[in-house]
């Protein structure tokens, strides 16, 4: 399954990805990071002993000797287990007492020495991303294992290939790509590379996309305390979001800011410089599906829920909010770049909404829309606008199909549907530099380019 799509502006990637070193500094971000991960096991291994306890000494099952049921089966296995047992080494050990060698030369294990340059150097041929190349970030889960995929597309030849990838903790919800360093190149000069991910997680992980073969992400926005975050499941906090992460939107007039919304019904905004909540704002009622900073005021955001409400404010002064009252779950919303004072809907009954958002008649969200396109039959589960062509539309659905429609004057006109074969449509994105250039992605696992 396909389940977000972001696009790489051209340039933006590094020509020579690097490939992730474990520097001292790393090793000691990471042995953190570790250590809280195995701290969490021991604490979930410990609970869930004291069930088996609670179990095991349960009267009504005393006559069964469950404490020994498996001995009998199992003497052998575990004999030879305790006769390995000893020797081998503890799964958590710490790996920086093994040796290491700073120069491969010093390593008595390796051999091969000559043309060593010329290796390095085709190597170097085989990962290289040209001027030319358009990248596209594909959040895939497949048998349970979720990833990004970041994927090159050569116009040219018209294909599409996996360059490297990334693994995630859980199910992706939404990517947002951002060209603002963070983390351990957050000093050095010049736009970065990378792409903040949402999942059934309660934080945000940001991945720097020119380093390959990466073990963790570069930042992470969130709580890592899971015994804080299971007390404190689905009820808003101040601090951090405490369920699933549906929607991200990075602000690109103030580039330290990252907005989120959550299921937890929160709307948080994140400080890249310092990875940490500067705010959070809690007034929706149900799950937040959606959030989008505007395209040209800075402080002025778009969010949309599961309470069938859009709202849109300052960031500085929440507490003067724009209702619209919704006929259905909201699926997304989309400023109109091409008309900044409006903005699009997208609902689970299939319709797509357009409002002018100097016509918010009341506090209670009684606005009416400039008009209202009944795009497809099933929910519409994504949305997307050309970012240079005004009044092009594409809308995407469960019912399987791929729609473009031409909104201009405010007359909505369907200009192509079809069906992709990529199952239920949940991401269609416009290339930002080819005109004609749509990503589409689906419940198939399949990615389409469609010109």
């Amino acid at each position: 399954m396909i389940s977000a799509l972001a696009w790489v502006r051209k340039g933006a990637a590094a020509e020579k990805p690097t490939t992730y070193e474990m520097t001292e500094e790393e090793y000691t971000r990471i042995q953190g990071i570790a250590a809280a991960e195995i701290q969490d096991a021991k604490r979930e291994l410990k609970e869930k002993t004291q069930l088996d306890d609670e179990i095991l000494n349960d009267p009504a099952l005393k006559d069964f000797d469950l404490a020994n049921y498996d001995d009998s089966d199992n003497s052998d296995s575990d004999q030879e287990g305790n006769a390995n047992a000893g020797g081998g080494a503890h799964v958590f050990s710490k790996i920086k007492g093994l040796s290491y060698y700073k120069e491969g030369e010093e390593d008595p294990y390796i051999t091969f020495k000559e043309g060593e340059d010329e290796l390095e150097e085709d190597e170097a041929d085989e990962v290289r991303i040209f001027g030319s190349d358009n990248l596209l970030l594909v959040a895939k889960t497949e048998d349970d294992i979720s990833n990004i995929e970041v994927c090159v597309f050569e116009g040219e030849s018209d294909n599409l290939f996996v360059h490297h990838d990334f693994m995630l903790p859980a199910f992706p919800l939404a990517l947002e790509w951002l060209d603002y360093r963070v983390g351990r190149k957050a000093e050095q000069p010049g736009g970065g590379n990378y792409v903040a991910v949402a999942t059934f997680e309660p934080r945000i992980e940001i991945w720097d996309l020119d380093t390959m073969d990466g073990m963790y992400p570069d930042v992470v926005l969130g709580s890592t305390d899971k015994k804080a975050l299971r007390k404190s499941r689905g009820k808003p906090h101040a601090a951090f979001h405490t369920d699933a992460i549906m929607c991200l939107s990075w602000n690109k007039n103030v580039r330290n800011l990252l907005a989120s919304s959550s299921a937890d019904t929160t709307v948080k905004l994140w400080d890249l410089n310092t990875a940490a909540c500067v705010q959070s704002y809690e007034h929706h009622k149900d799950k937040v599906q959606a959030v989008q900073w505007h395209p040209s005021e800075a402080s002025v955001m778009l969010t949309g829920g599961y309470d069938q409400r859009v709202a849109a404010f300052d960031s500085r002064a929440p507490a003067a909010i724009s209702w619209w009252q919704m006929d259905a779950d909201v699926e997304s919303v989309l400023w109109d770049v091409h008309s900044p004072s409006h903005f699009f809907v997208a609902t689970e009954a299939g319709t797509v909404r357009y409002f002018d958002i100097r016509n918010a008649t009341s506090a209670n969200g009684t606005g009416l829309p400039v008009y209202t396109l009944v795009a497809h039959d099933e929910a519409v589960s994504a949305m997307d606008q050309h970012p240079t062509v005004p009044g092009l539309l594409v809308t995407g659905s469960a019912d399987e199909t791929v729609k473009v429609w031409d909104v201009r004057e405010h007359r909505p006109t369907m200009v192509i549907s079809r069906n992709l074969d990529v199952g239920s449509v949940f991401a269609a994105r416009f290339c930002p530099d080819e005109p004609m250039l749509m990503a589409v992605g689906g419940s198939k696992g399949e990615s389409r380019i469609w010109d």
